[in-house]
């Protein structure tokens, strides 16, 4: 990363280049890159710890499946800080100079797909989960609750692993002298379907529906307004759409260049003939992996809720998660995750606690 060449010292020969082509492959970025990931992992892992911890206190006190699916997006980011900033680009390429044993190089490349799989798919059953609230919320009560979030997050977490175990045959084709061969294609064309094309796909169809429901509820809003008055609030998107739509574009933003450089070095270019297609694969691979550090600040700017358990975890203090109000007519928010369940049974007991009055009371049975 910082000026060693991206050919192997076996081709040198075999591709007959002299030294002041290979000049040509070096990074063209020196010290940049190994600056910039240091700076994003000591910003990104304490931050995402941080993020950990407060969507952990989230999520058992309110039991909303918003927060247990975010807190396994969290962790799927701090393994991806790990083994792919700290391992792959920090030691093996910047410490060691990827001057380590095959075997291990192939193993931490399996892994880094493994962690890199699992910090995008997280998000996919959150998008699943926030389009059945919002357009079958009867359905999303049924189905939607902690146990069986947990379950699903194991099973996207299970599958994410699996999926990174044909990286172990990655071949490194920015370094190797080689054309691409058979099996490169394959895997990059799986490696890019897997971590772009088709989760976007599933984000693009499901944000659309949830915009198109949202836009219609607020059209026969504004229908029934001018019928006549009205008592219900106005409709609105609610924080956790607002989030969700949040996480999903700046993904889509940060990885959409890292996606094409890929592919084009597959058919058109090689780093060993073009330094400039080193330089924009350098720089789109730095924005992908801003991607681990940005959804703190998301979720400070959208959710009030995260915010306070962020500052009851760094004032130490275990503070009630709202404060007490008394509401004569509460209403159930539009975009809620959590299940009736609760709210009905606790309707229920303060019902049968209630103490029965008077004129009730003589009346015969």
């Amino acid at each position: 990363m910082i000026d060693w060449s991206n050919v192997t010292a076996s081709g040198y020969r075999e591709l007959g280049l002299k030294p002041e082509e290979l000049q040509r492959s070096k990074c063209v970025l020196g010290s940049i890159p190994v600056i910039y990931y240091s700076i994003l992992l000591c910003v990104g892992v304490p931050v995402n710890i941080l993020t950990a911890v407060a969507l952990s206190r989230l999520a058992s006190r309110t039991k909303k499946s918003l927060y247990y699916y975010l807190l396994a997006v969290t962790c799927s980011d701090i393994l991806s800080q790990l083994f792919i900033i700290f391992v792959g680009f920090l030691l093996e390429t910047a410490v060691f100079h990827r001057d380590v044993p095959e075997l291990l190089l192939h193993s931490v490349s399996a892994a880094e797909f493994a962690a890199n799989h699992a910090s995008i798919w997280s998000t996919v059953p959150l998008t699943v989960d926030r389009y059945v609230a919002l357009c079958h919320p009867l359905l999303h009560r049924q189905i939607s609750y902690p146990a069986r979030t947990r379950r699903i997050i194991a099973a996207v977490l299970a599958l994410s692993l699996m999926s990174g175990v044909p990286f172990f045959w990655w071949s490194d084709m920015w370094r190797n002298s080689h054309p691409p061969t058979a099996l490169d294609t394959v895997l990059v064309w799986t490696h890019v379907t897997i971590i772009y094309f088709l989760p976007c796909s599933i984000f693009l169809v499901l944000n659309s529906l949830i915009i198109h429901t949202l836009k219609a509820r607020q059209r026969q809003q504004r229908c029934e307004e001018e019928r006549g008055p009205t008592a219900a609030p106005p409709r609105r998107l609610g924080k956790p759409t607002a989030m969700l739509l949040a996480i999903t574009s700046v993904f889509s933003v940060l990885w959409a260049p890292r996606t094409v450089v890929v592919i084009y070095h597959l058919y058109v270019s090689s780093v060993h003939r073009d330094w400039r297609v080193h330089l924009v694969y350098d720089l789109s691979n730095m924005l992908a992996m801003l991607n681990t550090a940005v959804n703190f600040f998301l979720y400070c700017f959208v959710s009030k809720p995260f915010c306070g358990a962020v500052r009851d975890v760094l004032l130490l203090r275990g503070g009630p998660l709202y404060p007490r109000r008394t509401l004569p007519h509460p209403q159930a928010p539009t975009d809620a995750s959590i299940s009736s369940l609760y709210s009905g049974n606790n309707k229920r007991l303060q019902r049968d606690s209630t103490p029965l009055s008077p004129r009730r009371a003589r009346k015969p049975s």
